[in-house]
């Protein structure tokens, strides 16, 4: 044995030097990772072949390891860690010869391509992360974040500190619209640090918060990190819990967990939203506290007061709290005594199925003691109750067709039962009544009679849906219904608008906080998955982007307003007509109804492309795109690479020692705490991308396999990889704002102001550790 130690750990030694020298060698890492591969593969194989290698193996015919076998101890829980007085015998790591273990590593490398990168079935979601991409390096050349930081600063900067937290809100705002860290850390490092500067900010708060405040874009989604460890957690999660359940003598993770072993990127969103939003307030607290007690190095900053009217106390707790807050509940509390609600009468053909048992009661002795450890005594008693019942009852009741009779009953049990509003008028008029007030309260000496008059209409259009509107009314006749009070209200809301327009900060906000709204509305509501609503935010990135530029160039930006207006009418059309006009037969208002969402989308396609021209004619699609490539392609370059490190790993029995290692921990905490220590550690040295690819599916097998919630489990191993942006030596933000920084701010203000930031996040991941409901409320709620 080579210095005392197992062959197999001599190997795992030589895979991490060689990756460490590839990264320090300064050549491309996408390269590096997969170069390191080849030569320690190279290394590891002529040091086998001298016979330096050793690997200590379990003895299997040994009788020590029978009577484990006998005394009822699974073959794969047999370890050196668990039972170290095992005899053992040594052998090779190659046990095949390395000529052998490479022709398997390049058929897996060929194979797991083909799986991950080309043709698999997450590649559907990986596509998500080039339009993520995309709609972040479009915005952030769009310049979004020069006037959100210009805005914010205003804003906060009275207030101690003001300056420091304006960088986190913005921060945090960048964060749910780019994602993209090196983009924002340069834009608010540029921007914001001379002002800081300036107004007598220290410079190490005043690093630190930039700093820190853009790798947020790490955890609130959108965010790529997610993506990417969404698609590793949910192979993972459901190969480990199909491990658990064989070792827990089921058949299936399906009987074992009386659920499917299943963790969608969707559902990820859904989880990071409120520890993002929780890091964020943390920062800003960290920020304000700092200010309080050292006043002269945060001090408070008057930059001008913010374009717009001046409004009074009174009228703004009227118009932007008590009147909002008013409509909103009268909507929820309408909602509750079914006032508002669904009017949909739709009766399927078939009855519904009967219900299932909670749990699989027909299982072996082994897996029925099993699941009631698991579940517990009273879920498994009530699962045999309610199987007892559904045999005493014939079995699970199948569907079957319903008659005619029984159509038109249930047809009419639904519309006497429906609300007298219905919840989509009611949603869509509180909407535009919102902007009405929000207008009335920016400008309170503007001419009220146009908000009278849109008002008027909500109210109109709502005693109209009571009146004549019935659930049975087509979306035609409804439409023509609703004519007179939907020209009333968007008269009054046009006239809002520009009083809206006045405003610097709703001016700047409104339109990326519009894109965050329908991207991460449409997957944290499961209306779509993330690659759809990536494409949906690339291309309101683009067109955005556009009017900026015409804005700029002192053009009209009618055509892409109208074309974000044909969105919406295509939207609403296709939710409220039946647009399959290929049916026998088709009413005319549903034939009226396709023309107009087919007119509308050709709208919307040609304003994408005037978009798209306008970019390129001021000379910003061709880096957007450039950039997009970069980014997306040193990404799969990555994936490439850490594929075939991993697979060197496995040949030679690494990656199998070290889930050993970590199985021989009986308490999951433990080894939990082990992997998040591990990787914190290695944030020093490596990138997220590195972490993501090469370590996780080494340790995901075992984190993945035990009793904690998945979301959770991934909310914090991303929590955790954002620190790995922040941690020097090799921390990317780091660099990004030191290359940016005046001369006055030396390195050691930039790695001195982080260290409260770092200590920030390991005080976020003890309260996510503490309270993992934070994690898991969102899903719970949303049904994710």
């Amino acid at each position: 044995m080579l210095f005392g130690l197992d062959g197999v750990e001599v190997g795992l030694i030589i895979v991490f030097l060689c990756l460490f020298g590839g990264i320090l060698s300064g050549f491309p890492v996408a390269f590096a990772i997969g170069g390191a591969g080849v030569i320690s593969f190279g290394i590891i194989a002529a040091l086998d072949s001298a016979g330096i290698l050793i690997h200590q193996a379990i003895d299997t015919s040994s009788a020590m390891y029978a009577d484990l076998i006998a005394q009822g101890v699974k073959a794969d829980t047999i370890s050196i860690f668990r039972y170290p007085d095992l005899p053992r015998y040594a052998e090779p790591v190659f046990a095949g010869g390395w000529e052998q273990a490479m022709d398997r590593n390049i058929s897996f490398i060929v194979n797991r391509m083909n799986e991950r990168v080309l043709a698999g079935q997450s590649i559907e979601t990986l596509l998500a992360v080039v339009m993520f991409v995309l709609m972040g390096i479009t915005l952030e050349r769009s310049k979004i974040a020069n006037d959100l930081l210009t805005t914010m600063a205003r804003v906060f900067g009275p207030l101690p500190g003001g300056l420091a937290v304006s960088v986190v809100v913005v921060g945090a705002f960048l964060a749910a619209s780019t994602g993209i860290v090196g983009a924002t850390v340069v834009t608010m490092g540029l921007l914001s640090l001379p002002t800081m500067l300036k107004h007598g900010y220290n410079p190490k708060l005043a690093t630190g918060v930039i700093a820190a405040s853009g790798t947020l874009g790490q955890i609130i989604p959108p965010s790529i990190v997610i993506v990417l460890l969404g698609t590793l957690a949910g192979d993972l999660y459901s190969a480990a819990q199909e491990n658990r359940a064989q070792v827990a003598g089921c058949s299936d993770a399906l009987t074992f967990l009386g659920e499917p072993a299943v963790v969608s990127v969707g559902t990820l969103f859904q989880a990071a939203l409120i520890p993002g939003i929780m890091l964020a307030v943390l920062y800003g607290l960290y920020a304000f506290g700092y200010a309080l007690f050292n006043p002269k190095e945060a001090p408070a900053v008057e930059l001008g007061a913010s374009g717009g009217e001046a409004v009074t106390r009174g009228e703004s707790l009227t118009w932007f709290l008590a009147v909002p807050a008013g409509l909103i509940a009268g909507v929820i509390l309408l909602g509750q005594v079914n006032f508002i609600g669904s009017q949909n009468v739709t009766v399927d053909s078939f009855s519904d199925a009967g219900k299932t048992a909670s749990l699989r009661t027909n299982v072996s002795e082994e897996c029925r003691a099993s699941m009631i450890d698991l579940h517990g005594q009273l879920a498994w008693d009530t699962a045999v109750a309610e199987q007892t019942a559904i045999d005493e009852a014939g079995g699970v009741a199948e569907a079957r067709a319903l008659t005619d009779e029984e159509r038109a009953d249930a047809r009419a049990a639904k519309i006497a039962a429906a609300a007298p509003i219905g919840s989509g008028i009611a949603i869509g008029f509180l909407l535009l009544a919102l902007v009405i007030t929000t207008a009335r309260g920016v400008s309170p000496s503007a001419d009220r009679t146009p908000l009278i008059v849109g008002g008027a209409g909500v109210a109109l259009a709502l005693l109209v849906d009571i009146v004549l509107i019935s659930p049975v009314t087509t979306p035609g006749w409804t439409l023509i219904y609703m004519a007179i009070p939907l020209a009333m209200t968007l008269y009054g809301v046009r006239y809002a608008a520009g009083l809206l327009g006045k405003n610097d900060l709703l001016r700047v906000v409104f339109p990326p906080l519009v894109l965050i709204i329908a991207v991460l509305g449409s997957i944290l509501g499961g209306i779509t998955n993330p690659t759809p609503a990536a494409a949906l935010g690339a291309g309101g990135a683009i067109m955005l982007a556009a009017y900026r530029k015409l804005q700029d160039q002192e053009r009209s930006g009618a055509i892409i307003i109208w074309a974000t207006f044909a969105v919406i009418i295509m939207i609403l059309v296709g939710v409220n007509f039946d647009l399959r006009v290929n049916q026998a037969e088709v009413e005319v208002e549903n034939y009226i109804a396709f023309f107009v969402a087919k007119g509308a989308y050709l709208f919307a396609m040609f304003g994408l492309l005037y978009g798209c021209w306008v970019l390129f004619r001021g000379k910003v699609l061709t880096p957007i795109v450039r950039e997009t490539a970069k980014v997306t392609s040193m990404v799969f370059t990555i994936l490439i690479g850490s594929q075939l490190l991993n697979l060197v790993v496995i040949s030679f029995g690494g990656e199998h020692y070290i889930q050993q290692f970590l199985q021989s921990f009986d308490n999951e905490f433990k080894v939990f705490l082990i992997v998040m220590l591990v990787l914190f550690v290695m944030g020093f040295v490596l990138d997220f991308l590195e972490i993501i690819y090469i370590v996780i599916p080494i340790v995901g097998p075992v984190i993945y396999g035990g009793t904690f919630d998945p979301k959770w489990v991934t909310i914090m191993i991303a929590v955790n990889l954002q620190t790995s942006f922040l941690t020097p030596p090799f921390g990317f933000a780091l660099f990004y704002l030191r290359g940016v920084a005046p001369k006055e701010v030396t390195t050691g203000h930039i790695y001195k102001g982080i260290i409260p930031f770092v200590l920030i996040q390991v005080v976020g991941l003890a309260i996510l550790w503490y309270f993992p409901s934070i994690v898991t409320i969102l899903p719970d709620l949303l049904g994710g």
